[in-house]
């Protein structure tokens, strides 16, 4: 989630910042924002998720990761913080201290809130379709039992999936279905 506007800094600066920040900030372009904290539900919605991908994905060379992990898009100079990134790359296949950045996702999730929401369907979702390595991006509906699914269809397109209130949600990137009970579990909707 975003507050506001800090500075301007080089991709250097930002990380070098960002690494003995206590808060979480966004980068693009040379902006800076800062994160500000999320609700219970939409807490509990990505642990749920992330729970059942960790699970699903045991013992292959995927991982996932949540909320504190960067996401870095190369092509327009931008890190983000989704709240869940799945990826292969076989640079995560041991991880070190020193790790920090992901930069081949192929799946990518935002839990919409009502401040960031806009920001999630317009700049992420234009900035994380350019890493070739993503295949889905899903926003998380907080307020009802919704997803939206984003795939990469081709070269270029990509396809909407809509998933309402007792539709399984077909997460082809990592070959799972999920239900709704599933991933709404214990956060009220």
């Amino acid at each position: 989630m975003r507050a506001h506007l800090i500075e301007s800094f080089s991709e250097a600066d930002y990380l070098a910042f960002e690494e003995n920040s206590p808060e979480r900030h966004e980068y693009v372009a040379g902006q800076v924002f800062a994160m500000t904290g999320s609700t219970l539900r939409h807490a509990a919605l990505a642990l749920n998720l992330g729970t059942l991908l960790k699970a699903h994905l045991k013992g292959s060379p995927c991982r996932v990761f949540t909320t504190d992990i960067k996401v870095r898009v190369a092509r327009d100079q931008a890190y983000y913080y989704p709240d869940i990134v799945v990826t292969c790359d076989p640079r995560h296949a041991e991880l070190t201290p020193d790790q920090r950045v992901v930069e081949a996702p192929i799946l990518l999730v935002e839990v919409l809130s009502e401040s960031t929401e806009g920001v999630d369907r317009r700049e992420k979702m234009f900035s994380y379709r350019k890493p070739p390595s993503l295949k889905e991006y899903a926003l998380i509906s907080q307020a009802e039992r919704k997803v939206e699914l984003f795939r990469r269809s081709g070269d270029v397109g990509w396809e909407q999936r809509l998933y309402d209130a007792t539709d399984p949600v077909d997460l082809a990137s990592v070959d799972l279905v999920l239900s709704m009970d599933e991933i709404y579990d214990d956060t009220g909707l």
